[in-house]
């Protein structure tokens, strides 16, 4: 079980916009018990980097989180708000199964069973990949070979579920993950492809909270989500005393970064720092350290980095779910940019929730889906 203070990122694997991209359609679903605030279950939809659909047990209701999904009408959201309640009832029981397996249904601890599926699609050569897995109370616990189209069990009470699973369940998996999924995000892009190829270019400002504190070069409102922020020390790059953060979500859909630069006053007042921004929006900005660095009081300090609605999600909840899985991506997908997102090819995956039914994803996700040709 994981217990979290909410900090939240989103970071979905995509390659950059060039001859050819790798789009993703991205499922996630979390039941949890032992939380009294937090629903007991919470499903969202991602297409490429953006959470285009939210449900929860709550409210019961699926939720568009993305203007251009509109366009599907509201037989749409009809089908998804009917798939979402529909699947809550069998999520939560494989929850209890699980719990069963473990001998953990006397407890009146906090346990958590997150799924994550989906598929990928390159537009350029056609390729595509499809993942499903679970896991249970912070551990892998069950992954779908898609290939030999066989559920595998990463622990020993898995192999009972594998049991159940295997046969009927897994070849639907691989159906609809190699098929009706891949056909989703066909239907995405022709719906979304105003919106998904934008280019919004990024503000940057040099932040600092006082005279001993790390110089922030802070890039915000940019769009898409593949920038590069570094350092230069007169004209040359610099990799020491320099930590660059990863990549996270506005409010209103476009991105943020950062990169520290631990320098003492006296440093650089003898030499030239300049914070070099990379977006494929227009021509690199920037931005030489100098007296005008922008200072913040002690009542609006650097937190607002990380986005309102965030320290707000903060204040709101005081735990929230934490799911990690470790997940590798496929071969097949060399192409996908990995120079300037933060994020590597495998890695643990913490999801959070907040009380508006705001997601942030840390590290790689591989996609999920429901049941019913209609629950994209």
């Amino acid at each position: 079980m994981i217990l979290l203070i909410l900090i939240f990122h989103l970071l979905i694997f995509k390659s950059e916009l060039a001859s050819g991209v790798i789009h993703s359609w991205t499922g996630l679903y979390t039941a949890t018990t032992g939380i009294k605030d937090l629903p007991e279950f919470i499903g969202v939809n991602l297409f490429d980097d953006e959470v285009t659909g939210y449900f929860d047990s709550k409210n019961n209701q699926f939720e568009i989180r993305q203007d251009w999904v509109k366009e599907l009408g509201e037989e749409y959201v009809e089908d998804q708000t009917k798939s979402f309640r529909d699947f809550t009832w069998k999520f939560k029981e494989n929850l209890k199964m699980i719990m069963i397996e473990f001998n953990h249904t006397g407890d009146q601890g906090v346990h958590t069973l997150q799924q994550m599926y989906g598929c990928q699609w390159d537009d350029e050569y056609g390729a595509t990949d499809g993942y499903s897995q679970f896991g249970y109370n912070g551990e892998d616990f069950i992954k779908l070979d898609l290939k030999n189209t066989d559920w595998v069990a990463e622990t020993s009470q898995a192999k009972i579920i594998k049991q159940k699973w295997n046969g009927g369940e897994a070849y639907y998996w691989k159906n609809y993950l190699e098929r009706d999924c891949v056909e989703w995000i066909k239907k995405y892009m022709m719906y979304g492809k105003i919106s998904l190829e934008r280019k919004v270019p990024p503000q940057v400002s040099l932040l600092q909270t006082d005279s001993s504190s790390p110089v922030v070069c802070h890039a915000t409102g940019f769009y898409p989500d593949k920038v590069k922020i570094s350092w230069q020390k007169d004209g040359q790059d610099l990799h020491e005393d320099v930590d660059v953060g990863e990549t996270l979500p506005n409010h209103d859909g476009t991105f943020q970064k950062r990169a520290e630069l631990k320098v003492t006053p006296d440093v650089w007042k003898k030499n030239q720092f300049t914070c070099v921004v990379e977006h494929k929006s227009g021509d690199p900005i920037h931005m030489i350290l100098n007296d005008k660095i922008r200072t913040n009081s002690a009542g609006n300090n650097l937190l607002f980095i990380v986005g309102g609605q965030v320290v707000a999600a903060l204040v709101l909840i005081a735990v929230v779910v934490g799911v990690v899985m470790v997940v590798k991506r496929r071969s097949g997908y060399k192409k996908t940019s990995q120079s300037d997102a933060g994020s590597n090819n495998s890695g643990a995956a913490l999801v959070t929730y907040d009380a508006d039914g705001a997601v942030r994803i840390s590290g790689r996700l591989m996609p999920f889906y429901t049941r019913g040709e209609d629950s994209c």
